[in-house]
């Protein structure tokens, strides 16, 4: 059970997924270099772990950069786009403040514009300078301290689903002391013990003082490096400023007003009543644990042709699409296609299942015949 649980402040602190090019990266990507440990007091995982669930945070804001390598093949519209998306190469930086889980806001900019994310209270704003929009969405009423879906998965989050996994198939320990944006912190390291993980450790710096995440590292089987990295840069616990949760939109600006819990009824991957998606289920658990999604249409035979920019009958651009152009693969499970990255694997079956996961294409094969 994850430790953050009763403390959702901290699932916020640090933005995963964001898409946006270095901002002065001289001088920001130079705080990721080693620096002399600092002299802390001897602290047990079991300790640091109490931390995280104690700590009181009031207010925060910073810079945070971002670097993933996960070692994909050049696959022509895997990555890149505009807006939120899932990183999967590349070094970004962005600005993020927070005064409390109703006031957060997360601010991407490059040489081309800038993309904010704004919550303030019940409404959500979200900005694009350069396609000149802008659209709002009023949260339903009693929503107060809910996760804002538009808001980028963070570094507090990404160390509450990795704390998540701690049980018997997770090894917990201290790794050495570190600074990390000028503050001292301790590092927790999370090692898996199933072999079918494609991760090797996780390392989580924690703020010897105020206890929240300031760094979080990924590293994969073989490696010395992390494939996937974010970490403050510079960062204050000081509450900012109710303006910077005020957002008019710039004259010109499009806006486009949504109704906040509104699907169609014949929406793909509509949830039932009770949450689950019939479509899509998990298979395993802790760092084994395999997502199986059912894509109507998706399947991409190696003798189907391709038109029009789609792989068989998949949408265009869609898994299909992209996975499509992959290697044929094939087993006593069936057949179909396989990317394989330094952190997971996805199989895109002919019979329309895609099986994802943090672990070698073995473990997909294996739930692929099951």
């Amino acid at each position: 059970m994850s430790v953050l649980k009763s403390r959702p402040v901290l699932r916020w602190l640090v933005p995963v997924t964001a898409v946006a090019t270095v901002i002065g990266g001289g001088a920001a990507l130079g705080t990721f270099a080693a620096q002399a440990e600092p002299s802390l007091p001897p602290r047990t995982a079991a300790q640091l772990l109490v931390d995280l669930q104690t700590s009181r945070l009031e207010g925060l804001s910073g810079t945070v950069v971002q670097r993933a390598d996960l070692g994909l093949p050049p696959l022509a519209g895997l990555v890149g786009g505009d807006g939120l998306t899932g990183l999967l190469t590349g070094t970004h930086t962005l600005r993020v403040w927070h005064s409390g889980p109703d006031r957060q806001r997360v601010a991407l900019v490059d040489t081309l514009g800038e993309h904010d994310i704004v919550r303030n209270g019940r409404d959500v704003w979200a900005w694009n300078s350069r396609s000149n929009t802008a659209t709002h969405r009023t949260l339903p009423e009693g929503t107060a301290g809910a996760q804002t879906p538009e808001l980028p998965v963070t570094p507090g989050e990404a160390a509450d689903r990795a704390l998540a996994a701690i049980g018997p198939s997770t090894e917990v320990s201290v790794g050495r002391s570190a600074t990390v944006a000028g503050r001292d912190a301790y590092e927790l390291v999370l090692a898996p013990r199933d072999a079918a993980s494609l991760v090797h450790q996780v390392r989580i710096a924690i703020d010897a003082r105020q206890h929240v995440p300031l760094r979080f590292e990924v590293f994969a089987d073989g490696s010395d490096k992390p494939a996937f990295e974010m970490a403050f840069t510079q960062v204050s616990y000081a509450r900012p400023d109710a303006d910077q949760f005020t957002f008019n939109p710039p004259p010109g600006v499009k806006v486009t007003e949504e109704t906040a819990g509104r699907q169609p009824a014949d929406a793909p991957g509509k949830r039932r009543a009770d949450g689950e998606r019939p479509d899509v289920r998990t298979v395993g658990e802790s760092w084994a644990t395999v997502v199986v999604a059912r894509l109507d249409g998706a399947g991409a035979p190696a003798d189907r042709p391709t038109t029009g920019g789609r792989a068989g009958n998949g949408p265009a651009g869609g898994p299909a699409a992209l996975l499509g152009a992959l290697p044929k693969v094939s087993g006593d499970w069936g057949s179909g296609r396989l990317l394989t990255g330094k952190l997971f694997s996805a199989l895109l079956t002919d019979d329309g299942r895609l099986i994802v996961g943090a672990v070698t294409p073995e473990r997909l094969y294996e739930v692929a015949k099951g």
